[in-house]
This record gives structure tokens, sequence and C-alpha cells, in this order.
């Protein structure tokens, strides 16, 4: 993903001032009383992890703004991403779209229907992960967005449905009516725009559907990906640096592979 050099605009000059701020300052822990307080309708009272590891990342609910209604331009033409640039590239069902990481950067969630598959392609820029679930949950399609919050530096969503808090690295719900549920995750790919683009000569890509919203194409999380994760307050593994990517090969019984990349 491209490296900022500098900001341009009010809205990143406001990203940068977030990203400064919680630098300096120890982030706010848990406490329902006061989420109450912010209009949750969350039910703290259920919950399947320490509700002291959840931190404020910053923003307030939708803060970050889910894409709810994404548009999409098709492959031919598409002239805005540089070939090594970075999309989540997802086809169910013939239906091939990318969904480009300068985008996904500055919204982190998009509530989209692939193949007739109602899904969430969701993008956590302070761990990198990009996983993609289907939102039918027990019947039930969910819509979902942004909490502000975290937990071991990893974007917390939330359902408009039910309010309830999910875990966007592993899918699981962890505060609120449906603790426990869990997201179906739908087989994605992170791959270059080019890669994406010979392979789907017939698919579509995100755009925005304001360019002016945000500033696309610059990364408001520089300072992070340089620094130790001061959101984490977890263990690291052994041998491994704090900000180096790692593929993650499960063995059956025994002890997953873990690969440095």
């Amino acid at each position: 993903m491209p490296r900022i050099d500098r900001f341009a605009g009010p809205i990143a000059a406001l990203a940068l001032l977030l990203v400064s701020g919680m630098m300096m300052a120890r982030p706010a822990h848990a406490d329902p009383i006061r989420w109450s307080m912010e209009g949750w309708k969350t039910d703290f009272e259920k919950s399947s992890v320490d509700l002291a590891r959840i931190l404020s990342g910053g923003p307030p609910r939708d803060g970050i703004p889910s894409i709810d209604n994404p548009v999409f331009e098709f492959v031919p033409g598409h002239d805005d991403l540089a070939p090594q640039e970075p999309v989540v590239g997802l086809t169910i069902d013939g239906d091939a779209r990318a969904y480009p990481l300068r985008i996904l950067t500055w919204h982190e969630i998009v509530n989209d229907v692939v193949g007739g598959t109602p899904v969430a392609v969701t993008y956590c820029p302070l761990c990198n992960s990009a996983p993609v679930f289907e939102r039918t949950v027990d019947g039930r399609v969910l819509e979902f967005g942004t909490t502000g919050k975290l937990k071991d530096s990893n974007l917390i969503m939330y359902d408009r449905q039910t309010e309830t808090w999910w875990q966007q690295f592993t899918g699981e719900a962890i505060v609120g009516e449906m603790t426990g549920a869990e997201l179906t995750l739908v087989p994605a790919r992170l791959q270059s725009w080019a890669e994406f683009s010979e392979e789907n000569p017939n698919g579509r890509v995100l755009v925005p559907n304001n360019p002016n919203m945000r500033d696309y194409g610059r990364n408001p999380y520089r300072s992070y990906d340089t620094s130790r994760p001061f959101l984490y307050d977890g263990q690291l593994p052994e041998g491994i640096e704090p900000m180096e990517r790692v593929v993650i090969v499960p063995r059956g019984d025994e002890e997953p592979l873990i690969v440095t990349i």
C-alpha cells in the first residue's frame, strides 16, 4: 500500500491528530456505563471476553463509516490503480469483485451482496487483516459498522440489528445479545490489482461513492506501521518482530506453522 509523505485536506489532518494523540496518551479502557451513555443498546451483561481488554481507538461509533451502498466499475478501462496496488479479490458464483485497500483503509467495512450472497468485506489497517464473512446468521442478514473500539489492536465491528460487538479478526460475537455466534468465513485473496484484473477481465472494482470524501491513496497509519503496536496489550510470540507479516498454516491437531513473509 502506498506510504504517506504528507497529509492533504482537513479529514487527513484530523486523522493525523487522532493517530498522534493516541500515541501520546494511554487509550481509555472499558467502561460499560460510559458506553451506554454513548447511546449503545448493547447487552454488556453478555460477553465472552474481559471487557477491560477493550480500548477506545479514538473515533466514535461509525466515525470510520462503512460502505453500505458500494459502487463498482468494470475492470476494462479502470485506470485509477497502479499494477502492484493491493486489493481484496473476491469471487462468488462467477461474480468477481476487487476491493482496493486504498478505500478499505478509510472505511474498513463494505456491506455488499456478491453472487447473491450478503457479505461483509472487512479490513483492519492496524493489523492488516482482511477477512470476508457472510452476513447471514441464523437466517437473518446483518449489516455491520465500526464501533470505534479495539481489542488486541484489532477492529471491533457491530451489527446494526442487535448492536452486538464482533471481533473482526475472528468473526466472533464477543459482547452483546449474539455473544458466541461466529460469522462464516468466505475465501478471499489479498492480491495485486494487476493479478486480479488479469484473472478477472470481466470483473468489477470498488470505487469511492464520493472521491472527495477521504484522502484515498494515502496512509493515515504510517506512524503505526513503523512502531510497536501501542494499542495491543497482549503477549507477543518469541522470535517474531511485532509488525512482522506472517502466514499461519493449520496442521490438524499439531500447532499451526507460522511463516514470516
